[in-house]
């Protein structure tokens, strides 16, 4: 059972200071579709700002029960997978009451090394047993130190064959459900 998580809190901004990001439509368009597409449980999108939840409660509407949805039934799928929280706390307890298991917290990163958990591993977790696994990725530039300390697992970064590596989280998510499913 795979849950995402998009984290806009706690996250780093580009001086290493923590913030909220905003909400990005796409990220919920492309996001939720990959998931549908890869067979995820849920899309948890977490953000502390009520306005902002309230924007994407708004553009969820849209597509699962407005003109959206009688325009794009393929569309209206993919957001029924979309949940708003406003902490990571939230998101764990949802997924512990859905399941009546605590999930695995695997967070990802681009920077990450040494001791981390393999694409191929955490395939092999979710083939061979149920326990639900959030994975978690965040906005901005980064996930906040918090949040890492609290998973269970660092996810391996993407690598391609350059030294590049500032994919947008839309893409990051994309590759590693491509990955792990």
């Amino acid at each position: 059972m795979l849950y995402i998580a998009l984290l806009h809190y706690p996250v780093y901004n580009k001086d290493g200071k923590t913030v909220t990001t905003a909400i990005a439509n796409m990220d919920l368009h492309d996001i939720s579709r990959v998931a549908k597409t890869y067979a995820a449980e849920g899309v948890y999108i977490v953000n502390p700002a009520e306005k902002q939840r309230q924007l994407a409660q708004e553009i969820i509407d849209h597509w699962r029960t407005g003109h959206g949805a009688d325009c794009n039934p393929d569309r209206r799928a993919a957001f029924e997978l979309l949940i708003i929280k406003e902490s990571v706390q939230e998101v764990l307890e949802d997924v512990l009451e859905k399941t009546g298991i605590r999930p695995k917290i695997v967070v990802t990163g681009a920077q990450f090394s040494g001791g981390v958990l393999k694409f191929t591993d955490l395939r092999h977790r979710l083939i061979e047993n149920r326990v639900p696994h959030v994975l978690i990725f965040g906005t901005g530039s980064g996930i906040a130190r918090e949040v890492i300390e609290m998973a269970d697992d660092r996810l391996e970064p993407i690598q391609g064959p350059s030294d590049y590596n500032h994919l947008s989280v839309r893409s990051a998510v994309a590759i590693i459900l491509d990955k792990i499913m």
